[in-house]
Formats: C-alpha cells, structure tokens, sequence
C-alpha cells in the first residue's frame, strides 16, 4: 500500500510547527501504525533527513504513550484501540492520512508528535494515593470488599493515563482520568475514608494545571481506549458536593 503522510513537526516547544507531507511506498497491510512510521523514519534516515520524533513504549495497549490524533480521531478511528493496536489495513481506503499530537495547552508538544503529559503525573502527585500504616501486609480476607465495588473499582483502574480523553475534548478537560482516579480508589476501604479530600485535592490540581471543565459533551468515553464511563465523573462530582 501507498500513503500520502500530511505529520506535524515542530522543533521545539517555542517553534510555531506545521504540517509536513511525506510520500511512503509498499508499507505492508499487515503492519502497525507505528510500524509504518519506522518505516518513514529509516526512509528519512537514509535521505539525510530528521526522523520523525513520537511516544511509544510497550506497544501492547497497556502505556498510553502512543498518543496520536489520526484523520482527526485520537488513538485512530477504531473504538478501544490505542494507535500502537491499529494496522495499516485499517486505512486500505485511506490514501491520505493526517498525523498530529494531542491538542491541549496542558499538553505541550514536546517535538514534533511528542507531548509532556507530566500534567497527569502532578495531578496524582496531588493525591491519586491511599495511605496507610507502615508494617506487615494485613490479611487480606480482613478487608471485605463487596463484588459490585470491587467491579467498579477493577474498571476505573484500567484507565493507562494516555489523555485521550482530554485531546477529544473541546474544553481539554481532564475529567474522566481525575474522575477514573477518584472512582478506583473510593470503591475500596482504604480508599473511602479520603475520598472526599482526595477528590478536591485532585480537581484543584487538574485546574491548576490548566485543564478546562467537563461540559457533558461524553466524547471521552466514546474515544478512550478502555471505554472508562462518564459515571465516574458522577461519583466525583457527588464527592466534590459533600466536601
């Protein structure tokens, strides 16, 4: 297959950047997305030209590093997919293909597809944590967790912190992640004796990073990759409410 490569690079973070358009030839149906951009890249190399600089690391779904905004759909235009799942027979139909890194002033491009999403890890900082006693592991069968929260719990904990969520949103709200947080540890006993703190802490440390309000448009449950639910943010707000 062919492909006409519209990819956004920029220098730096105070160069202004822009689109760039490459032309790369018989790239194999059955690669991956960021197979085909190493491909690109030693096609690059082998001109004398810069590679192309982008995030990725376990390239199995489970980082979120691979953050890209694909024809205008994070993460691609397949549904629970991270851009490191998808493969180039996925765009068959697609010639042309825009490549471009989240878009958040919370997120600043780093290099060309590469965002500093260190924003999130202060948030958690802020108090994405439970704390405990130091000293020996308590029994486990001690701590009764109930099947429906510890199924609530289990799902909130899959979100991989990869800010789909926010690159999709128009406000650049960081809601569902803060929420996701929220929601995971406030379903387990030793989460629930802070969860009203926890939740401030996290909120005020999601604005004042800059990250806008959630204004119920659901585009972040629609496009994150582990389908984490808007119910979550509902958890978080009542949280908020009786802080």
């Amino acid at each position: 297959m062919n492909f006409i490569l519209h990819i956004w690079r920029q220098e730096n973070p105070q160069d202004a950047g822009g689109f760039k358009t490459y032309t790369l030839d018989n790239v194999a149906a059955d690669s991956s997305f960021l197979e085909m951009l190493d491909q690109l890249n030693e096609q690059l190399i082998q001109a004398g030209e810069t590679a192309i600089v982008f995030d990725y690391d376990c390239r199995e779904g489970i980082c979120g590093a691979c953050s890209l905004v694909i024809n205008g759909y994070v993460h691609g235009k397949q549904q629970r997919t991270t851009t490191c799942q998808l493969y180039m027979r996925e765009y068959a139909d697609e010639k042309e293909l825009w490549i471009e890194p989240w878009r958040a002033s919370a997120f600043p491009v780093v290099q060309d597809l590469t965002v500093d999403r260190t924003a999130f890890d202060r948030i958690i900082q802020a108090g994405g944590f439970v704390e405990v006693s130091t000293g020996s592991a308590p029994e486990a069968n001690t701590l009764l967790v109930d099947k429906h929260s510890a199924d609530e719990a289990f799902n909130s904990a899959t979100c991989i912190g990869c800010g789909a969520c926010v690159a999709v949103c128009p406000n650049a709200s960081a809601s569902l992640f803060v929420a996701a947080k929220v929601g995971h540890l406030s379903y387990l006993p030793q989460g629930a004796i802070t969860a009203k703190d926890r939740a401030l802490k996290m909120t005020r440390a999601m604005f004042k990073e800059g990250f806008g309000v959630c204004s119920n448009h659901r585009h972040c449950q629609t496009q994150c990759p582990k389908s984490i639910s808007v119910s979550n943010i509902a958890l978080m707000n009542k949280l908020l409410s009786w802080s």
